[in-house]
């Protein structure tokens, strides 16, 4: 569905042409019309699908067309990278209104924010926490929020943020709009949807866990003490360009940066120890091609807006299997195609079997030639059945099914 399509405001409009939005995603082609109907909603799709815009879209229509004043929508995120992202979507959609948006994050200096808040921004994008802190220093006012968004409500509860959003949602009106977008329904976020919304309604686009289609994914069996060499390697030999690797920790993520940088590999990390003007360069850097590697934790595998990643590399396996959903889909975003490599010692063997089962099918196994891997790679598992089918499988292996 075109855009035109859609009763918006002709500014609104003028902002999706500079912004190059044509064509409506599949959320955004089910969402935005129960959203623009006032109506409570549950979005889920896949990462990198477009769920920003299709509650941003609704938004900006309703503060043009509906008299009001003051702070009237509230976007809730988890981390103050993806409040960024909610920030410069909506800076480019409502560039040609007289729309303003507060963005509230934590690791900044709060003066800012404080008086975005008391002049009454239209839309306030916050974490938790900061947010909190400015209502308890009297400086936000929620009480003339109309719609409020939960985006990620997963990570939300995943980060602990349960008990902080109900004492947000006790400063605003009972009878407001509520939007939830969520990857996941583990039953913390079943329990927030039953106290939240009001007779919900549901779009869900695609599987549950499923990696966007034009993902290409594999396995590289090696010992941990080759896995360095093997990542260096794989962005050599296959002339990686834009790469992100992700590690588990931020000790992992500072000392690959550091071995890649002396193997003359142009890189830059990212992660939560690091100052948010730091953060931001890294990021300024890898989007405008001065850093070809950008090396992260799992801060930045949501939230991330970066177009034209070619490929992401778990330099770590994911502990937790959704992780690595959410991880891969940094690339292959909005229908473009990219390949998503992760390395596993024998140790990480057990956590790829769970990424595996969640899937659906077994990821193909590859190797460089004239790589020596180390005499532990060689340690494989079992076949297993999988309960439920994923896409056809082309590796080498093939899964028996039940």
């Amino acid at each position: 569905m075109s855009f035109d399509n859609l009763d918006l405001p002709p500014e609104l409009r003028q902002g999706l042409l500079d912004m190059r939005f044509t064509q409506a995603t599949p959320i955004q082609l089910q969402s935005i019309p129960i959203a623009m109907e006032g109506r409570d909603m549950v979005g889920s799709s896949q990462t990198g699908s477009g769920k920003t815009a299709a509650f941003l879209i609704p938004i900006i229509s309703r503060l043009m067309t509906v008299p009001g004043a003051g702070s009237r929508a509230l976007i809730l995120v988890p981390t103050r990278e993806l409040a960024i992202q909610v920030e410069e979507q909506f800076l480019g959609l409502a560039y040609h209104t007289r729309l303003s948006i507060a963005s509230v994050y934590g690791g900044v200096e709060m003066g800012l924010q404080e008086r975005a808040l008391k002049a009454g921004a239209n839309v306030i994008v916050a974490t938790p926490g900061r947010l909190l802190d400015h209502l308890r220093n009297h400086a936000a006012d929620l009480s003339g929020i109309e719609i409020l968004v939960l985006d990620e409500g997963d990570r939300m509860l995943d980060m602990g943020f349960l008990p902080d959003l109900e004492r947000i949602f006790q400063k605003m009106p009972a009878d407001r709009q509520s939007l939830l977008f969520s990857a996941t329904f583990p039953s913390g976020v079943v329990g927030l949807i039953s106290k939240l919304l009001k007779e919900p309604e549901y779009v869900k686009i695609g599987l549950d866990f499923t990696a966007a289609e034009g993902v290409r994914q594999f396995v590289c069996l090696v010992s941990d003490d080759k896995k360095r060499e093997l990542l260096t390697e794989l962005i050599r030999r296959h002339e990686m360009s834009m790469v992100l690797v992700f590690t588990r920790t931020k000790k992992d993520a500072s000392s690959l940066w550091k071995f890649l940088k002396k193997h003359k590999v142009n890189a830059d990390c990212m992660h939560s120890d690091l100052s948010q003007e730091q953060r931001l360069k890294a990021l300024g850097d890898f989007r405008s091609g001065e850093a070809r590697v950008l090396v992260a934790t799992d801060i930045a595998s949501r939230g991330l807006d970066v177009d034209n990643i070619s490929h992401v590399i778990n330099y770590n396996v994911p502990e937790d299997p959704e992780s690595y959903v959410h991880r891969v889909g940094r690339t292959a975003r909005y229908d473009a195609e990219g390949d998503a490599y992760t390395l596993v010692c024998p140790e990480e063997v057990s956590h790829l079997s769970a990424i595996e089962h969640l899937l659906g099918f077994q990821i193909e196994r590859v190797r460089l030639d004239n790589f020596d891997y180390g005499k532990e790679s060689q340690v494989s598992r079992p076949q297993k059945k999988f309960a439920r089918p994923g896409r056809p499988f082309k590796g080498k292996f093939r899964p028996r099914r039940k």
